[in-house]
């Protein structure tokens, strides 16, 4: 997948291959994702898997520790173990439950690694060197902004969130700015978990509350998967449209041959785990100063551009 123009934010991403370079032969890197549970964390798999396939060719001195874990409890033993066993000199982490985990990846930056994480902020500011991520409150904005010109004398719309952390309130506070001083209504707001079935069973229940819907923002393609069809069944297909986001190909694809139901999509690729395991590689064998913040742009993908994002190859 192709990823949106990158946007360096508050970062010092710097230096060169002659500056303060790493005097070791071998380097070990440790990276820990979530299991593949629904779309968006398969395509963060596949995206982690490729990009050390591809950077462990290109650097042999370097080895890579890669696990995938079901919940918080077996990420913490994996990157304990990374630690205690594998003998790594840095963590790139995306954490699954971010709260769960600060305190274990606080202890892995107290043993000296050098410590990247992914898109969920954690608990405790500054104990990361490097903060990987997509523009959370952007993707609230370009959906809010989107959907005010669309419904220009204003109109109801319903929500479905994702999981309660602080990445979805960034996205939800993104969206409610974005609307304020409009005519839209916001009817109610429901968590659905980025889950395909509970985007389903949340659409329901406000189908069967609200015979007047407008618009739908679900902020993620697996719940949008499951609004579709509980909109579809309802027959009120017409009456609507969604916009969600990540670019999952199936969306993308809907976008390109024009659907009325989902016009649109916002960017935010799990290839930001490539970005992030690149950027760690790159300090560790090349001294380059990558501490900061690095955010990927958040974009408005329509029918006009949607070809720039679709890639046959991903599993998202």
């Amino acid at each position: 997948m192709k990823l949106a123009k990158s946007l360096l934010a508050s970062a010092v991403i710097a230096g060169s291959l002659t500056g303060a370079v790493i005097a070791q032969d071998k380097v070990t890197i440790g990276v820990s994702v979530p299991a593949a549970d629904h779309g968006w964390t398969g395509g963060v798999n596949y995206f982690a898997q490729d990009a050390i396939k591809r950077l462990g060719t290109t650097y042999p001195n370097v080895e890579f520790v890669f696990a995938s874990a079901p919940d918080a409890p077996k990420q913490i033993a994996d990157i304990e173990d990374m630690v205690s066993t594998r003998g790594i000199d840095a963590l790139v982490i995306l954490p699954g439950d971010p709260d769960a985990m600060t305190s274990a990846i606080k202890q892995v930056k107290d043993a000296g690694k050098f410590v990247t994480v992914v898109d969920r902020q954690l608990s405790i500011d500054g104990v990361e060197d490097l903060y990987v991520a997509g523009d959370n409150p952007g993707l609230g904005a370009n959906a809010a902004a989107y959907i005010k010109e669309q419904l220009p004398e204003g109109g109801n719309i319903v929500i479905l969130r994702g999981l309660p952390i602080p990445i979805d309130q960034q996205r939800f506070d993104g969206f409610m700015s974005g609307i304020e001083g409009s005519n839209i209504t916001v009817l109610d707001d429901e968590f659905a978990n980025w889950n395909r079935d509970d985007g389903f069973k949340v659409m329901q229940d406000f189908l069967t509350r609200f015979p007047d819907i407008k618009a739908v923002w679900t902020q993620d393609d697996d719940i949008s998967l499951g609004a579709i069809e509980a909109i579809k069944q309802a027959g009120r297909d017409k009456d609507m449209f969604i916009v969600g986001g990540a670019g999952m190909q199936q969306i993308l694809q809907a976008v390109a041959d024009g659907s009325a139901l989902t016009p649109v999509d916002v960017s935010y690729s799990p290839a930001m785990i490539a970005t992030a395991i690149e950027l760690t590689t790159s300090h560790l064998v090349g001294g380059v100063h990558v501490n900061g913040r690095f955010v990927l742009e958040s974009t408005l993908i329509t029918k006009d551009n949607a070809a720039e994002f679709l890639d046959p190859n991903s599993p998202f």
